[in-house]
């Protein structure tokens, strides 16, 4: 049977601070890719949604019967589709108040449906700051895990009669996983961030771009009344 030490027993060897490390690294790492599918999950569904919407709205038609035949879908509304209810809403509003003139018009459209919008983008950000926390965070306290781990190493060396590369290799093993394994989690959590940061940035381009071409659409029909 072969003695080598394998990385399972130099993990079960290694010090209770170094397991200590250890283990929150794991956890970060599980909840890291886990919070990594779930975004995944709902960009992917946000694009799509956004996808259909553009050529259901941009197909022709007026904008009333648009509405009503959004208003009789009961499914919750999400990205253009919100936005688009809650300025036409508004509009429906504003125009059974008398004395209100065109600009005061579409500034209470304008309102209404940058809230919403905000708001959209606000729940496609949550968690990333977890990400950003565990990106920045884990080799940090991967490499605290280490620094203890050879500075146990070395205190036990100073107890030894004959030192031999044989007893230092796995004490300081031990210790350079836990680096290892801050960089597992942490490089994961990165690249993530910096993808979904991105992704977000263009939904948010693309709801700010149907907002003003909304506000153009609004703006030509009142002034064609």
């Amino acid at each position: 049977m072969s003695t080598e030490p394998s990385v399972v027993n130099l993990i079960l060897g290694a010090s209770l601070p170094v397991q200590v490390v250890l283990l929150i690294l794991l956890l970060a790492s599980v909840a890291s890719w886990a919070l990594i599918f779930h975004k995944s999950s709902v960009l992917r569904g946000a694009r799509a949604r956004a996808r259909r919407f553009e050529e259901s709205f941009w197909s022709g038609g007026s904008l009333s019967d648009f509405y009503d035949r959004l208003s009789r879908d009961t499914r919750p509304r999400e990205g253009q589709e919100a936005i688009f209810e809650a300025g036409f809403r508004e509009f429906k509003r504003l125009r059974q108040t008398e004395g209100r003139s065109t600009e005061e018009l579409l500034e209470g459209v304008e309102r209404a449906m940058r809230v919403v919008l905000h708001r959209q983008i606000e729940r496609y950000e949550e968690g990333l700051h977890m990400l950003a926390t565990i990106g920045s965070v884990s080799p940090y306290v991967g490499l605290f895990g280490t620094v203890w781990g050879i500075m146990s190493a070395f205190m036990n060396l100073g107890n030894m009669q004959n030192a031999t590369l044989a007893s230092v290799a796995p004490p300081i093993a031990e210790a350079l996983i836990a680096t290892a394994m801050g960089l597992f989690a942490a490089i994961p959590a990165v690249v993530a961030y910096n993808r979904y940061s991105t992704q977000i940035d263009e939904l948010f381009g693309r709801y700010d771009r149907f907002t003003d071409e909304f506000l153009g659409l609004l703006q030509r029909q009142i002034g064609g009344q």
